[in-house]
């Protein structure tokens, strides 16, 4: 096999793992987010069942699963906190 060939070989096995590995930090901060959105969601539906016991509910609206998609547990504290301030 010629050396050049071998060479070629090299370098595309290497442009593929760079690719791959230039992919994988985006899908990362994807699951990541998806994670966040999940758990935050649980925790205000758990809220919001619990809070009915009380008359206390946070209302779902596109701002709201905005705001708990993207910070999770905190995102869920942030807007019980604005919930019961105002």
């Amino acid at each position: 096999m010629d050396f050049l060939v071998v060479i070629a070989y090299v370098a595309g096995v290497l442009v593929l793992y760079a690719l791959g590995k230039m992919l994988m930090i985006p899908l990362r901060s994807i699951f990541s987010l998806i994670v966040n959105a999940v758990i935050g969601g649980g925790v205000l539906l758990v809220i919001n069942l619990i809070g009915s016991f009380w008359g206390f509910g946070v209302g779902v609206n596109p701002i709201t699963a905005l705001v708990v998609g993207l910070l999770g547990v905190p995102g869920v504290l942030l807007v019980v906190a604005l919930r019961l301030v105002l």
